[in-house]
């Protein structure tokens, strides 16, 4: 079954599913959810995205275009 399928049906599921069930699956995802939350009030992170848009923005680095990305990881 494809990803994009089983979110779907995840969500479906969660909508209607009586607050035991939600409270169960939240306990096994919380940790990680909170992890991705805490991504963006992580001082050196936000300083490490700083650093790499000032590098980019100065020139000091080169970007690569979408579509060169994309040809670079079809040729591999």
């Amino acid at each position: 079954m494809e990803t994009e399928v089983i979110r779907e049906r995840l969500q479906e599921y969660i909508r209607f599913a009586d607050d035991k069930k939600v409270a169960a699956i939240y306990t096994m995802v919380e940790n990680e959810i909170q992890d991705e939350l805490d991504l963006w009030e992580d001082q050196d992170f936000l300083n490490e995205m700083k650093s790499r848009v000032d590098d980019y923005e100065s020139g000091r680095v080169a970007g690569i275009p979408w579509e060169q990305v994309k040809k670079n990881a079809r040729a591999r």
